[in-house]
């Protein structure tokens, strides 16, 4: 018995943290790491970001993402104006090339939440979908981890 814990104790170690919960593949895609930072509760707007990496033959597109956590979610880009950053909405969503990927990222492209209806607080996660236009619907538990840095999730001075 005690042999078995100590087996079960070093395959637990060899196992990266997080990477249970982060790191689903689904098809050709490989989803890694989807967060969102924590938010005090009378903030009502957050992004979250995710890594995707497309490991076939084909491209294929991130059209829209969907759940319960926020009233509204859009598909974000940052477009730089002098020394202001503007957000907009990519229409048709984003691409991941065949044997590419998609890094959503803070300070880059990412997505939106809008009338944010959850408290997201660290260490707490919710379920999100992401809707692709070949791979079609894949559900992500999206982890909130704590913000690191001032602004608009780190953005710094940001306008929609």
């Amino acid at each position: 018995m005690r042999l078995l814990a100590i087996a079960a104790l070093v395959l637990g170690l060899m196992v990266p943290a997080g990477a249970e919960a982060h790191d689903i593949k689904a098809g050709n895609l490989m989803i890694d790491h989807p967060h969102a930072l924590a938010l005090p509760p009378s903030v009502k707007m957050g992004a979250t970001y995710v890594t995707i990496k497309n490991m076939g033959d084909t491209p294929d597109r991130l059209i829209a993402v969907k759940g319960d956590a926020a009233k509204k979610f859009e598909l974000h880009t940052i477009i730089k104006e002098g020394d202001i950053a503007k957000m907009r909405e990519v229409e048709g969503g984003f691409e991941i090339p065949a044997g590419g990927m998609l890094h959503l990222k803070q300070g880059g492209n990412h997505i939106m939440m809008m009338g944010v209806t959850e408290l997201l607080v660290e260490g707490t996660s919710f379920p999100l979908t992401l809707v692709f236009e070949k791979a079609g619907e894949i559900t992500v538990e999206v982890e909130v981890e704590a913000r690191r840095g001032g602004g608009h999730d780190g953005h710094g001075k940001m306008t929609h």
